[in-house]
């Protein structure tokens, strides 16, 4: 399935999904509701969708800043052979949101939230010595662009 193969109704979840996701028991009844369609086939249209990599995960988006954290993006220089250890050590962080690597000197990229600046420093220290991976750029936000990261489809 692509965009091309997708149907009215695929497209009518998607923007639901995206935009207007609905806080109830059984959001998917409700999204099924919406598209004229039986909650069954919202699930298995839905799932068909996740499972071809259109949709990749459905969670909310929270603000950070708002709910007083603090992130970054980080990138970093990783030798070829520590590139394991270095993807280990930082997924295990439960702040880590992004992890990918890029064809770049700069080749693992990743983001990372924590409860205060203190806390998200020590983090980047920690991966530095348990890695010796020590050219990590801390590149934190100093002002918001993004604001919707929706496709209407």
């Amino acid at each position: 399935m692509n965009q091309n193969s997708m149907d009215a109704i695929d497209k009518k979840i998607l923007n639901i999904l995206q935009k207007e996701f609905p806080l109830e028991e059984r959001p998917f009844l409700i999204v099924a509701e919406r598209c004229g369609i039986d909650e069954g086939e919202a699930l298995v249209r839905i799932q068909k969708m996740k499972d071809e990599g259109i949709i990749r995960r459905i969670g909310a988006v929270f603000d950070g800043i708002k709910l007083g954290r603090v992130s970054t993006l980080c990138a970093a220089r990783v030798p070829e052979d520590k590139i394991d250890i270095f993807v280990q050590t930082v997924n295990a962080n439960k702040g880590v949101t992004h992890n990918y690597r890029r064809n770049h000197e700069y080749n693992i990229w990743f983001t990372a939230s924590a409860g205060s600046a203190e806390e998200l420093t020590a983090f980047l220290k920690d991966v530095k010595e348990k890695t010796g991976v020590t050219d990590i750029l801390d590149m934190r936000a100093v002002r918001t662009f993004k604001i919707d990261a929706s496709f209407d489809m």
